[in-house]
Formats: C-alpha cells, structure tokens, sequence
C-alpha cells in the first residue's frame, strides 16, 4: 500500500509509571492528525484530527491505522 499520509513527529512517553505510549503526528488528505498507540502491544489509545485551533475525534479506517502501525513498529 502507498501511504497516503506523512508522519511528521513522534512522541514516545516513557515516565508514566504504569504504561508507555507513543504518539504519532501525521498529514492526510490536507489535514493534521494525531494518534496514540500503547507502546507495548501498539493498541491504539486515541486520535485526534485538529480542526481550526481545536482537536476532535478523528475516525480513521482501519486500514489506515494499521499502516502507520506498522510504520511506528518500523520506527521504534
């Protein structure tokens, strides 16, 4: 599959003590998203499309998530 998106940031938080995540800022279709994944077992968390200044529930297929999974395993 050619990606359709651009990762254009990675966070990994690993100071919590109970879990480790990774946070993945990407562009698609023109617009900016963001989306968290348990860095364990890379189950996403949430994610967000940022619209205007604010940030709303963004609804992703699934194919899409489990590309930029693959590409964050790829990363880490």
């Amino acid at each position: 599959m050619v990606n359709t998106y651009e990762i254009t940031n990675m966070i990994i938080d690993d100071d919590f003590d109970s879990e480790e995540y990774v946070t993945a800022e990407f562009s698609h279709n023109q617009e900016d998203y963001s989306i968290t994944f348990k860095k364990a077992d890379l189950e996403i968390m949430n994610s967000w499309v940022f619209v205007d200044g604010a940030s709303l529930p963004a609804n992703l297929s699934d194919t899409l998530i489990e590309s930029i999974r693959e590409d964050i395993k790829k990363r880490i």
